[in-house]
C-alpha cells in the first residue's frame, strides 16, 4: 500500500506502508535539503517548439507581458533553490531540445540565488523541432565528471523522442556509480502541463538497474520523475536524494500510535544517529507513528 502524499506531514517526504507478518512496515524519508561537500547542481529547461507558449515567445515583443512567461517563475524559483544548495553557490542552467531535431544544447550559464529570480528566461535562440533528452544528460555528466554528489533538475512539457537512448545512458551512469567511478547522481524530471507523457516518466522513474549498488551498499536509482501539479514544495526534489547513510540528527526515537517503540530495521537503533531514510515495523493496528528528535521536536505521521 502506498500512502497518498496529501496526508504526509512535515518533515516527511515519500512514505511507503507495507503489510508485514509482524505488523505494519514503514519506509519513510525525512524531507531535508542535504548538506553535502562539493555538491554540484544543474537545471535543464525544455527548449522545444512545444514550449514556445510557456515562454510567451509566440507573441510579438511589443505585446509580451511578464504574466505570459510561465517559465520566468518556474525556472527562476528552481534555479534559486539549486544555487542555494550548490557547494559553490552557483547552479548551471541550460536549454535542451533546441535546434534541428531538438538535439542541441544552449548554455544559459551559472547563476547564484540572487541572480536566478530576476534572470530573463525568455527561451532559447532556436526552439527545437524535436525533444532529445540524452544530450542534456551527457552535458551534465561531462561538466561534472568528478563531483561526489550531483542533482540535476530537468523540466519538460511533452514527449521525449530518445527515451531508449536515455535509458541506456542511465544504465551506463549506474554502472559507473556502482564501480566507484562516479559519485552520487540524481536526475529529477519535472513534467509541466497537460501534454506530459506520464508513461514515459514512469519508465524512467521505475528503470530497472538490476543488482547495481553504490559502494555504500545502496541501490542505484538515477531518476525521479514528478508532475509539477502534484508537488507540494520545491524542496521535494530532494526526496530521493537521501538514504540510510545520510545522518541528519544525533539521535531519535520512534514509537507507534500506542506509544510503544517500533521494531527498527537495517540498524540496531537510532540512538547513535538518525538517518534520512528510516525503516521499521509498527504493531498491528497502528494508525500513526511518532518521531521524536531531541532538541528539534516531535512529529506524528498518520498511516491511514
Amino acid at each position: 500500500m502506498q500512502l497518498d502524499r496529501s496526508i504526509i506531514i512535515e518533515p516527511f517526504g515519500k512514505i511507503e506502508v507495507h503489510a508485514h507478518p509482524e505488523g505494519i512496515r514503514v519506509i519513510a524519508r525525512i524531507r531535508m535539503k542535504p548538506q553535502v561537500e562539493n555538491a554540484q547542481t544543474g537545471l535543464a529547461i525544455d527548449g522545444s517548439n512545444s514550449m514556445v507558449a510557456n515562454f510567451g515567445a509566440n507573441l510579438p515583443p511589443m505585446f509580451r507581458k511578464a504574466e505570459h512567461n510561465v517559465m520566468q517563475v518556474v525556472a527562476g524559483s528552481m534555479a534559486q533553490m539549486l544555487a542555494d544548495f550548490d557547494s559553490d553557490g552557483n547552479t548551471s542552467v541550460i536549454y535542451w531540445a533546441c535546434g534541428v531535431g531538438g538535439a542541441a544544447i544552449e548554455v544559459v550559464g551559472d547563476m547564484d540565488s540572487n541572480k536566478a529570480p530576476t534572470f530573463p528566461f525568455t527561451g532559447p535562440k532556436k526552439f527545437g523541432t524535436g525533444t532529445r533528452l540524452a544530450p542534456a544528460v551527457r552535458y551534465f555528466m561531462e561538466k561534472f565528471p568528478d563531483s561526489p554528489w550531483g542533482i540535476f533538475v530537468i523540466v519538460t512539457d511533452g514527449r521525449i523522442d530518445d527515451l531508449e537512448e536515455v535509458k541506456e545512458l542511465s544504465l551506463e551512469i549506474g554502472r559507473q556509480m556502482a564501480a566507484g567511478a562516479r559519485g552520487f547522481t540524481k536526475f529529477v524530471l519535472i513534467g509541466l502541463g497537460a501534454e506530459v507523457d506520464a508513461d514515459q516518466m514512469s519508465e524512467l522513474d521505475d528503470l530497472d538497474y538490476g543488482d547495481l549498488k553504490t559502494p555504500h551498499g545502496e541501490q542505484v536509482d538515477i531518476w525521479d520523475a514528478r508532475n509539477a501539479a502534484e508537488m507540494d514544495t520545491l524542496d521535494s526534489v530532494f526526496d530521493e536524494c537521501v538514504g540510510e547513510n545520510s545522518i541528519i540528527a544525533p539521535s531519535a526515537t520512534v514509537s507507534d500510535s500506542t506509544g510503544n517503540p517500533v521494531k527498527i530495521l537495517r540498524r540496531a537503533s537510532y540512538t547513535d544517529g538518525l538517518p534520512a531514510l528510516i525503516d521499521f515495523i509498527c504493531a498491528p493496528g497502528s494508525t500513526a507513528f511518532v518521531l521524536n528528535i531531541p532538541g528539534l521536536g516531535t512529529y506524528t505521521q498518520p498511516l491511514v
